[in-house]
């Protein structure tokens, strides 16, 4: 199964590199796209003409919007665009509370906690191609 593209959405920058070169190693996807920031992320979905990211791993904590302010903004794209986008969260927090609130949302199909692996990666494809 390769992806069209994956979004990696984290304010640091290390755990970005790891995930991206975890990402371009299993060669998943025909493009990764690498956000620093919550809005960084929402402003490139608002440029986007066509499809979504089908698969974006979004960590939860990060400054001036975190993980579910981007969740709660994402909720107001057209259900068109959000279609095919399937969203994972990629965090250091073990809360309890953080992993409801992520398991409430309908786009969220898993919880990893960080660093992004190989095995995590088979796991979220392997949730993709069940999801079809």
């Amino acid at each position: 199964m390769k992806l069209k593209e994956i979004m990696l959405v984290d304010d640091n920058s290390i755990d970005n590199y790891v995930s991206k070169i975890v990402t371009e190693k299993e060669n998943i996807a025909e493009t990764i796209t690498v956000k620093s920031s919550a809005i960084e992320a929402l402003e490139y979905l608002k440029t986007k003409a066509d499809n979504f990211p089908e698969l974006i791993f979004l960590d939860i904590k990060m400054p001036i919007m975190d993980g579910f302010g981007f969740l709660l903004e994402f909720s107001k794209f057209t259900v068109d665009k959000k279609a095919n986008c399937a969203i994972v969260m990629l965090s250091s927090s073990i809360s309890n509370e953080d992993m409801e609130a992520a398991s409430n949302d309908q786009h969220v199909i898993d919880y990893l906690s960080k660093p992004l692996n190989k095995d995590k990666l088979t796991k979220v494809l392997d949730i993709l191609i069940q999801k079809k």
